[in-house]
């Protein structure tokens, strides 16, 4: 079976962890792509997707959400994973499911399951724009990336699509 990873990073974070999914997928045995958003090719070709994106102020970023919008029918058709990546601090904040707002992405995919990992922030990687959002909201540095978590989810993910465990509701 073969797996498509499809992430959409600003500064890297995401894609790391696009890349630890794609990691557990390929170590089940199952043929794993991790792509950008935007060089991704046609999903149709896939038996199964997980599409991620760092949220901004709620938001997926834009080639995340424009993935999707292009190819919503092949999507449709697999089973859809999703996962967001962008709570910070200590405690994290935002905290609560509604933090990210995909609904409409969760209903065009008729996604399986959507999990939020909490992301990482390195000031140096930002833009003046950037750090002054940042010092605005009073965002805290740090990585705060649950790995033990996303091995996890990713784990959940390659006994659902082998068969081996129910998706979830």
């Amino acid at each position: 079976m073969r797996v498509l990873v499809v992430v959409a990073s600003k500064h890297g974070a995401t894609l790391e962890i696009a890349e630890a999914i794609g990691k557990v997928l390929r170590a089940a045995g199952l043929e794993t792509d991790v792509c950008d958003a935007e060089d991704a090719g046609d999903p149709a070709v896939y038996s199964a997707a997980v599409i991620g994106s760092a949220a901004y102020a709620g938001n997926w970023l834009k080639p995340a959400r424009a993935f999707v919008d292009k190819n919503e029918q092949a999507l449709a058709k697999m089973p859809v994973w999703l996962f967001s990546s962008g709570p910070l601090g200590n405690p994290l904040k935002p905290e609560d499911d509604e933090a990210v707002k995909i609904s409409g992405i969760e209903k065009a995919t008729g996604a399986v399951d959507h999990a939020i990992f909490p992301g990482a922030l390195d000031k140096e990687k930002l833009g003046l724009a950037e750090r002054a959002v940042i010092r605005a909201v009073r965002a805290q540095e740090g990585d705060y990336r649950d790995w033990e978590a996303i091995e996890d989810w990713a784990q959940e993910i390659a006994g659902c699509i082998k068969g081996e465990w129910p998706y979830r509701s």
